[in-house]
């Protein structure tokens, strides 16, 4: 034992020029990853929000003067007959809200379980109306999140560690398993097991999920499966560099641009429409659509989440071909 641990014992010190790179490295990383993480939230809000406002399209064209003044760009109104039609394409997760002045009073329709800060938003909006006519605006909430989390802090919190899970499984299979196969059927295994006990927390402990226990969990264990085949995939190509590459794809990109907590409107720029092309945003938006919409607008984000799935799994099993001794 002595013998072996001379050597380092007895080695020179690092090179300060060694030293001066590894300080310079940590200082970028750190930079990148305060960028990734409070930019987004720095540069949040309203980009072309999609809401119906029903009413005579001559009251919203004159709204919709008013909303453009108030938030140059903010909302993008589509005109509706009436009240019902407003609120169906709410439940369709077409529109985030809407605005009815088809009635003697102007009414706001919101949907907390799509988005609070949307919400928000909207209200504050329906207490400008108020104040600009001296008429009380009515706020009603059409779509409600859980009573036990009426701020949806547990859907916005649950986003990490289905990122943090999904890369932790890559991790795990790449170290510990042989095999391609086997590597491919504990990624699936884990994202079921995973998906069962995340909503099961999420849905029946912190009540912040309502709808179909199953189709949650389903929902959970897709963005599972996609994160953590996905990386395992680009390992497989690229070695310790895919790993690393799919870890920061999903971290650094993929959860800071998710619009999870928020919305992928309020996100700035580009960013939000990049983030719903990942899977941790897509696994967010199609969670709440199976939580809180019946499983409507959930068609892009499960064809989002079965593409990188899809794609895990070529890259896997294409390696594997390449190396049959550790195929299965």
């Amino acid at each position: 034992m002595s013998t072996e641990a001379a050597p380092a014992a007895n080695a020179s010190p690092s090179p300060w020029p060694a030293v001066a790179g590894a300080v310079a490295l940590l200082t970028v990383s750190i930079s990148l990853l305060l960028t990734a993480f409070a930019w987004p939230s720095v540069r949040s809000s309203l980009h072309d929000v999609p809401i119906a406002v029903a009413g005579p399209a001559s009251a919203v064209q004159q709204l919709t003067a008013v909303l453009d003044r108030r938030l140059p760009g903010g909302f993008e109104v589509t005109e509706v007959a009436d009240t019902t039609a407003a609120e169906q394409l709410i439940r369709d997760r077409k529109v985030y809200g809407a605005i009815d002045l088809r009635a003697g009073t102007p009414q706001v329709i919101t949907a907390s379980a799509g988005s609070v800060a949307v919400v928000q938003t909207l209200n504050s909006i329906a207490t400008g109306l108020s104040q600009g006519t001296g008429t009380a605006v009515a706020a009603r909430d059409l779509v409600p999140l859980p009573a036990d989390d009426p701020r949806g802090a547990g859907l916005a919190a649950g986003a990490l560690p289905l990122v943090m899970g999904g890369l932790l499984a890559a991790v795990l299979l790449t170290r510990l398993v042989r095999g391609t196969v086997r590597r491919v059927a504990g990624a699936f295994a884990f994202a079921i097991t995973g998906g069962l006990a995340v909503a099961a927390i999420l849905q029946f402990w912190l009540g912040s999920l309502d709808g179909s226990y199953w189709a949650n969990s389903s929902a959970i264990a897709l963005t599972i499966a996609a994160t953590s085949l996905s990386i395992l995939g680009l390992e497989s190509l690229l070695g310790y560099a895919g790993l690393g590459l799919g870890a920061a794809t999903m971290m650094l990109i993929g959860n800071p641009l998710s619009g999870t907590a928020t919305a992928p409107e309020m996100l700035p720029g580009w960013s939000g429409a990049l983030g719903q092309l990942l899977p941790p945003g897509a696994g967010g938006q199609l969670l709440r659509s199976t939580a809180f919409f019946d499983g409507h607008g959930a068609a892009h984000s499960a064809t989002v989440l079965a593409t990188w799935l899809t794609l895990g799994i070529v890259l896997c099993l294409a390696n594997g071909l390449r190396g049959p001794s550790t195929h299965f």
